[in-house]
């Protein structure tokens, strides 16, 4: 697997982008992996997007799935499409947030909800 490497970070990804092991994750990788999403070009990046992607990785630990879109936006006290707004694509945040590869049930989910 590629390494892939950020302001003195070194993490691993598989082929296309994604952390390869959950704990290498950190706001400074966040930073990275959105500047390479064309997310974000300035570090740190902002709370709101910060607190969406903590809420991502604290309910993937815990339920080892993916959280409902609209559930991470309430659950995090900001408007219904906060995962949009903020991040233009839902698997962009999950990506940013150094979760796993989505399985395809997810990828499906989630291009339906656009």
């Amino acid at each position: 697997m590629p390494i892939w490497e950020y302001a003195g970070s070194r993490v691993e990804v598989d082929e296309e982008g994604y952390l390869v092991r959950f704990e290498d994750w950190n706001e400074n990788v966040a930073c990275g992996l959105a500047e390479r999403e064309g997310i974000s070009t300035s570090c740190p990046l902002t709370e709101e997007r910060m607190t969406i992607l903590r809420f991502m990785r604290e309910y993937f630990e815990k339920f080892d799935a993916f959280p409902m879109i609209q559930k991470v936006c309430k659950n995090v006290g900001q408007p219904r499409t906060c995962t949009y707004d903020q991040f233009m694509d839902p698997l962009q945040a999950w990506k940013i947030a150094g979760l796993p590869k989505p399985t395809t049930e997810v990828f499906a989910y989630l291009r339906h909800k656009k």
